[in-house]
């Protein structure tokens, strides 16, 4: 089917609908193709499970905050530890991304929907189902999974009927990400305006394709290592069973062979994001539009042959523990381009300091310090020291927490206006950004001194030598974890009212959701707009007139 020919198809089956808005009632959002509604979810949905694996976080912290077994016996913390990391990236980071992708990717590209508006609604449906499954590990005989989420074995299989529970979830959520995937890539290759060619496209798009690619290709990689756990608990195979000729080792090489893309699946998007709303505050085109893009497809090639530096303490050859080193320091390169093309974006721009900007330098400056300490990990024999310690939990909470999540924080303040018709209280706005920004580094950067110190990992109980800085950190996570309840008050305030929102938001936005109403319109773009770039800021889509 020709661009022309699906977007006809899609006017077509908007029109047999009513023009005028969605139905009333709570159906809508059971039956709902709409785009718009199905973002709405995966953001929502993202929200509450960010809640919910952050009340765990809060649990680790508080028994953490002293020594001495307090408020968790050490099984429960373990399923505590192991249902914190599912959720936050099964259920917030990669749900809230989705949302994105799908409130943002047609109006971006001049699409009325995507391309498959009823696997759409499938591929988020799935998702309330596979965590209810999961959720409702707590309450089975033995408890929640408590072996990482990692799901090493043997550690995971020594769980009762939690293991197959935990199993189907994770089927589940693959499936999900995988429906969401070829949906994305069917939308940007096959529903673009006429003349918005793949270089005009904006670099959120951009980043949603890699990731998209990313996506299909590392969810079966998972899939397939929890089948073969999946049949040695049950079906009396030894795949990862040493007493049977398997291996354990092997289920770490294939698990991280999904686990390193699925990094840069949480921190592409992100990057997207950020590419949209440094340039609108700095009041200029990003600099190196194409470098950008070239950057992150690189990014997403070299993620594939880095997995084992998660593993150079297993007993690798030596030549293998060099090859995952150098592909290890190669992937910072790209990297390094995205976080120099951010600085000579702002360098002698007209700078504003509204609360998306505000996240949005946080998060380049501090995902900057993940970068850095990723580096540090990447050097073979100073990992030997640093595994397994709270320096790798600081490090890649830096990279998730101040990277993936200050961005979908960032791209929530900035569309916001867009989407609900009203403008935020500013004010408000950075309150919520101070509070976070101060609170996240009292809680995450005492982390790298506990892990230089020797804190292992996923303990419940610590040497004294520890209390000082475990201390500190969990009145961070305090700090951190209520502050966001401000977010919450933020958005639903918003939603409800206040200043009305003008069509563009921001002055100096540049692209095609800024040319729609605010709030943008249920249908958009039933007929495509034509596109034309801006020739003095390449990488810019312009509707011409």
């Amino acid at each position: 089917m020709s661009a022309n020919q699906a977007h006809a198809h899609a006017a077509d089956s908007i029109a047999e609908h009513d023009h005028h808005g969605p139905p009333p009632g709570l159906l809508r959002w059971v039956f709902t193709t709409n785009h718009k509604d199905i973002g709405t979810l995966y953001l929502w949905f993202a929200l509450i499970m960010f809640f919910v694996g952050g009340a765990l976080a809060l649990g680790i912290r508080a028994e953490l905050f002293k020594p001495g077994l307090q408020l968790l016996d050490p099984h429960l913390f373990n399923q505590f530890t192991t249902m914190h990391a599912l959720i936050m990236i099964f259920g917030a980071v990669m749900p809230a991304f989705v949302g994105f992708a799908n409130w943002l990717v047609p109006m971006m590209i001049g699409a009325p929907d995507m391309a498959l508006p009823r696997m759409n609604n499938w591929s988020f449906w799935i998702l309330p189902f596979a965590f209810t499954l999961l959720l409702a590990t707590f309450f089975m005989p033995g408890g929640a999974p408590a072996g990482g989420w990692t799901m090493y074995p043997p550690l995971v299989l020594q769980g009762g009927s939690n293991v197959a529970f935990l199993i189907f979830a994770v089927h589940m959520m693959g499936i999900s990400s995988i429906m969401g995937a070829i949906n994305v890539i069917v939308t940007i290759l096959n529903m673009r305006a006429p003349g918005m060619t793949l270089l005009r496209m904006p670099l959120f798009v951009w980043s949603w394709l890699i990731t998209a690619f990313l996506l299909i290709a590392a969810m079966p990689v998972l899939a397939g290592a929890v089948t073969m756990l999946l049949t040695d608990k049950f079906f009396g195979t030894s795949f990862f069973n040493a007493a049977g000729g398997g291996d354990p080792v092997m289920f770490q090489h294939i698990f991280w062979f999904f686990g390193h893309p699925e990094v840069y699946i949480m921190i592409l998007p992100a990057f997207g994001i950020i590419s949209q709303i440094i340039p609108t505050f700095s009041r200029k085109p990003l600099f190196g539009y194409e470098s950008m893009v070239y950057a992150t497809a690189s990014i997403a090639f070299i993620s594939f042959i880095v997995w084992a530096h998660h593993m150079f303490t297993v007993g690798m050859p030596l030549t293998g523990e060099l090859f995952f080193m150098y592909t290890t320091m190669l992937i910072a390169v790209p990297t390094g381009v995205k976080v120099f093309n951010w600085m000579a974006t702002m360098w002698r721009g007209s700078m504003t300091f509204e609360t998306p900007m505000l996240w949005a330098i946080a998060f380049v400056v501090l995902f900057t310090i993940g970068g850095f300490s990723g580096l540090m990990l990447a050097i073979t024999p100073v990992d030997f020291q640093y595994h397994d310690t709270y320096f790798v939990v600081a490090h890649f909470h830096y990279v998730l927490v101040t990277g993936a999540v200050f961005a979908i924080i960032a791209g929530a303040y900035y569309w916001l206006p867009k989407w609900t018709g009203h403008n935020y209280d500013e004010t408000l706005g950075k309150w919520h950004f101070w509070l976070s920004t101060i609170s996240v580094n009292v809680l995450f950067f005492p982390q790298h001194f506990l892990g230089l110190a020797g804190m292992p990992r996923r303990i419940p109980d610590y040497a004294l030598q520890f209390a000082d800085w475990n201390m500190v950190s969990s009145v961070g996570a305090f700090v951190f974890g209520f502050s966001q309840l401000l977010f919450v008050y933020i958005v639903v305030q918003t939603i409800r009212g206040g200043k009305k929102a003008t069509d563009q938001v921001w002055e100096g936005a540049e692209g095609l959701e800024w040319t729609l109403a605010s709030p943008a319109p249920y249908h958009t773009f039933e007929q495509p707009p034509s596109i034309k770039e801006d020739s003095a800021h390449p990488g810019t889509p312009l509707p011409a007139h």
